[in-house]
């Protein structure tokens, strides 16, 4: 539980530090792939393509870098909310969630990394990372094991975090929004010395959420440094401590009586935000531990070594209510129309990450128009979650719970834990043409062992290349290898245990074009195709094979165009189709996603400026199959906005998400249960740059 000493503790530790800034200046864009623009900053590369300092414009792949000033503006709560306006990602599946980010890159579950290296291995072990922390949110989209070891095939979405640059100067914001929402936030940057800089991101937040008895409360503090003791050497420290409460916002509740009508209750529907839980016992609340360092030298122009590694101690308690809606999800409920099953599961855990990656990085010639930067590394990771657990039933009215009355359940016994480790080497090189043609070669050898004793290897391959073709053209072509390894093993049909299960692999083929005629336009469009094999099946008796096949292919159209101080237009659409062998866990999903997001900036009197800005997010209809019934979920539109006035130092601002405040499910499945998306969320701020 979050006390109001801790808020108060961390809102007087920023407040502090803010304090010893009093005469500091203003920030500069002076990182290498962003470059200044008025008050816009126009993001020309990203590091996660190809783990070295790259335009956009010479990586075969499209790859989306989003600022934090682009989705702080667009109302972002969660790092869900940070990917909502990108080509071919599907943000929220499941409605928003206060336990966990969800997003599908393709249409496939997108892993999440944190400055390159995984930091999530298990659902329910740890809490959502806060979005103000992070300078951007980088996507690739595509499978990426080359250089980032075990991924998702879709893609992965990677998160760069706030550090230290040699300047002074800061922010701080007060925010209060719906539902209750109390913000305390700040972020500041101080340059000790010319080789010395420090600096503090926190936030504090007490808030309630559109559940009854679900809150959404936390104290995060993340301190930095940053050390050149020579030109040539770059160390940076992170620390992160974040504590969080809250509960589950998404509360399962059945198809029946809330999506779809009550056969034997025809006049009663469920509210789409019951709280099915016990209040007070509910809940989802937890605490994070990080501790990282990263080190860069240049030996010379042409060689450089990279160092990082990151420590993550993370300890949950989860407890939660949910109807049993799946063993009959046509007539869940009981003779009377009313009663229900009620499960509680209780359950705590543990997690501990320890992960490093390093690498040497060299450019050379082989001729006059012939460059190459080749990058060869190595990566660990090592991560042990530990959980135990406690469950019971009852039966309630749940269109009248009797909250008092239902018991509770606390886990027991000893953590049952389970660790892996993977070790993998790669290499790269990247050769750039009579300055017109870039190639991207790469491979990757990894072993995975685990304490169930199963042990992968896996070999990976990436290829691409991209020309410029003259007034801002460039086409390409790649092709990109993945692969992840699956937890269990083989169900036999007469019961017995069979191999452990074998990773998931995948391939994509990849063609399209990039258009860049100025620094602040670009536009991409790809066709892709993806194959993923080794899908766990479900068969009767719960029986399991791992025949699957996945086939994903679609196209995704990208464009952003910024001009100078007063005008930014973001357009993005994705297509995916999807085929597998009878997996519900995807039929679900839409082939049409869409969004368009727009802001511009006004004088207004007494030297202030008025920026306005609107968003429309479109997913289209996605359909749920099982073998007793098909579910057709309608498509959603939702509608954002965006009011700021800046002057001298200050800054007013609200930000409306679902503004016309639409009842809308995110997704319907066969199995019995929906989510219902999140409501019109208002929020206002006051803040002071300095």
């Amino acid at each position: 539980m979050i006390s109001a000493r801790s808020i108060a503790l961390c809102g007087a530790a920023v407040f502090a530090v803010m304090a010893a800034t009093a005469h500091a200046q203003e920030p500069a864009a002076d990182t290498p792939d962003a470059m200044a623009n008025g008050d816009e900053i126009i993001v020309t590369g990203a590091i996660s393509g190809t783990k070295t300092e790259t335009p956009l414009i010479q990586v075969p792949q499209p790859i989306t870098v989003i600022t934090s000033e682009q989705y702080l503006s667009q109302g972002a709560i969660n790092i869900s909310d940070t990917v909502k306006y990108a080509a071919g990602v599907l943000a929220n599946a499941y409605g928003r969630d206060t336990r966990v980010d969800g997003f599908r890159v393709r249409g496939i579950n997108a892993l999440q990394f944190r400055d390159g290296m995984r930091d999530i291995f298990s659902y329910y072990a740890s809490i959502t990372s806060d979005p103000y922390n992070f300078e951007r949110v980088e996507i690739v989209r595509g499978p990426a094991s080359v250089l980032f070891g075990q991924g998702s095939i879709g893609g992965l979405v990677n998160l760069v975090s706030k550090t230290p640059d040699f300047r002074t100067g800061g922010e701080f914001n007060l925010v209060y929004g719906s539902y209750d929402r109390k913000e305390a936030m700040g972020d500041v940057n101080v340059a000790l010395t010319d080789t010395l800089a420090v600096r503090a991101v926190g936030r504090a937040r007490d808030a309630d959420t559109y559940v009854d008895h679900v809150p959404d409360a936390r104290v995060m503090f993340a301190p930095s440094l940053r050390w050149q003791p020579t030109p040539d050497t770059n160390i940076v420290l992170t620390g992160l401590y974040q504590e969080d409460d809250t509960g589950s916002t998404s509360q399962f509740l059945p198809i029946v009586g809330t999506f779809l009508p009550n056969p034997a209750n025809p006049d009663a529907r469920l509210d789409p935000y019951t709280f099915v839980g016990k209040a007070g016992w509910d809940r989802y609340a937890g605490r994070s531990l990080q501790g990282g360092g990263a080190i860069t030298h240049d030996f010379s122009d042409n060689v450089r070594v990279s160092l990082k590694a990151r420590y993550i101690d993370s300890d949950l308690e989860y407890r939660t209510h949910y109807a049993d809606s799946y063993s009959n999800p046509t007539n869940p409920f009981g003779p009377d129309g009313r009663t229900i099953p009620l499960i509680a599961e209780a359950s705590d855990a543990r997690m501990n990450v320890f992960s490093t990656d390093n690498n040497v990085q060299f450019k050379f010639n082989t001729g006059a128009n012939i460059e190459h930067t080749l990058l060869a590394g190595i990566d660990y990771s090592w991560n042990k979650v530990g959980k135990r657990y406690g469950s019971g039933v009852d039966t309630v009215d749940l269109y009248d719970i009797d909250y008092d009355a239902l018991p509770t359940y606390e886990p027991t016994g000893p953590f049952i834990s389970e660790s892996q480790k993977q070790l993998g080497f790669y290499v790269q090189d990247q050769i750039r043409a009579f300055d017109r043609v870039s190639v991207v070669l790469g491979a990757r050898r990894d072993r995975v062992t685990s304490s169930s004793g199963a042990k992968d290897n896996a070999t990976t391959f990436r290829a691409g290349i991209i020309g410029e073709l003259g007034a801002g053209f460039a086409p390409f072509f790649s092709y990109t290898e993945s692969f992840l390894p699956q937890a269990g093993s083989i169900q036999n049909t007469d019961g017995s245990i069979g191999d452990p299960y074998r990773p998931l692999t995948g391939t994509q083929y990849e063609a399209g074009v990039k258009w860049q005629p100025q620094p602040e336009t670009l536009v991409t469009v790809t066709a892709f195709k993806i194959k993923e094999q080794n899908r766990v099946l479900y068969r009767a008796g719960n029986a399991t094979t791992q025949s699957g096949v996945l086939n994903t292919k679609g196209i995704e159209v990208e464009a952003s165009h910024t001009l100078p101080g007063n005008f930014q237009l973001l357009l993005n659409y994705g297509y995916n189709k999807l085929k597998s062998e009878t997996d519900t866990n995807l039929d679900y999903m839409p082939r049409h996603v869409a969004s368009a997001w727009t802001t511009k900036t006004f004088a207004v009197p007494g030297d202030a400026q008025l920026r306005l800005g609107a968003g429309v997010t479109y997913n289209g209809k996605s359909r749920s199959t099982s073998a007793i019934w098909s579910i057709v979920t309608p498509s959603r539109t939702n509608v954002d906005a965006l009011a700021e006035v800046t002057w001298e130092n200050w800054r007013f601002s609200v930000n409306a998400t679902n503004l016309l405040n639409e009842i809308q499910y995110a997704s319907c499945l066969a199995r019995g249960d929906c989510f219902v998306a999140a409501p019109r969320n208002v929020m206002g701020s006051i803040g002071y740059r300095f």
